[in-house]
């Protein structure tokens, strides 16, 4: 029966280890769309810093789910499911194959294993109260209000990550019920191939200086300062994060440009090691390939035996 489900590819890993390059190359020879699993690169005017797909490599395949928010606009999980599963569906309805590629972790989890996402819009004012109790009485305390209305929330969020303690005690505040109570998974009506593109640690990070290094040349600084001079300002969550945070200094007169530079580099190493906790080298349901070498022939080979419905060896342990 599982045979007979549309089939959806996803394909994941670490910043700069080529996602979009295999995407793109793979979308054209399979008759494929790509579906963006990335929460930054959904921001229009927001481009150089978020890595998005060229115009070139736009045009050579379609591409779902960038440039559909504005800067300070806000994108919730459930949204985004709604929207990856929309695409997902169009894509398939049209006899194409549909290739879910990001590196957000929650992105990615939310489509393949069917999280079932409370839907509880946000509500500024709360949130803003939330903040400011954390601010002053510090991030424990606000996991310790967390951890006596759901301790099962609370157990599997690091009390260091406010911004999700904020958002799991705004669904039990509105809705009156622990958030935990409201979660589960239900898998959705696609076979999926899961693969993961892998690199050494420093050969990565050599890649990440030089993209950064590359996003410069490309115009990055004037990136940025359109979109101050546009009203956008650091402390929306589109701009506080990493490749337009950074710039808040050195627009301010306070630190020199290369101090930015620097500081991008060092954030995306950072961001790197936190994307290893959602695509772990030991999850089985991954394919995962050195991007060292080109992934591209053995990737075409694995995807063209699912599309056709054959049995895949299991991915390594």
């Amino acid at each position: 029966m599982s045979a007979q489900l549309p089939p959806l590819v996803a394909i994941v890993g670490p910043t700069a280890v080529g996602k979009t390059d295999l995407a793109v190359r793979l979308a054209s020879e399979i008759d494929g769309e790509v579906v963006s699993a990335d929460s930054r690169q959904v921001y229009r005017r927001m481009d150089i810093g978020t890595a998005k797909a060229s115009r070139e490599e736009q045009a050579q395949a379609t591409h779902h789910l960038i440039d559909i928010v504005d800067p300070d606009e806000t994108l919730g999980l459930a949204q985004f499911q709604e929207l990856a599963y929309a695409a997902i569906d169009e894509i398939t309805a049209q006899g194409r194959v549909p290739l879910l590629v990001g590196g957000t972790g929650q992105y990615v989890m939310a489509v393949v294993e069917g999280w079932k996402i409370p839907r509880v819009p946000p509500d500024q004012a709360l949130r803003a109260k939330l903040y400011r109790q954390a601010d002053e009485e510090g991030a424990e305390a606000l996991h310790e209000r967390l951890h006596s209305l759901d301790p099962a929330a609370a157990d599997r969020i690091d009390a260091r990550n406010v911004r999700r303690v904020v958002r799991a005690l705004e669904v039990c505040l509105i809705t009156g019920k622990p958030i935990s109570e409201q979660q589960g998974k239900s898998p959705p009506p696609y076979r999926i191939l899961m693969l993961g593109l892998s690199l050494d640690r420093e050969a990565l990070y050599r890649r990440i200086d030089e993209r950064v290094e590359r996003m410069m040349e490309a115009g990055l600084e004037a990136e940025v300062q359109g979109l101050v001079d546009a009203g956008y300002g650091f402390d929306l969550p589109a701009m506080s994060g990493v490749g337009y945070g950074q710039f808040s200094p050195y627009l301010a007169g306070e630190a020199p440009l290369e101090s930015v530079v620097r500081e991008i580099k060092r954030a995306t190493r950072r961001f790197v090691r936190q994307q290893v906790n959602w695509f772990r080298p030991s999850d089985a349901r991954i394919h995962w390939l050195d991007a060292a070498q080109d992934p591209y022939p053995a990737a075409l080979e694995l995807v063209r035996r699912f599309v056709e419905g054959q049995e895949l060896q299991r991915a390594r342990e």
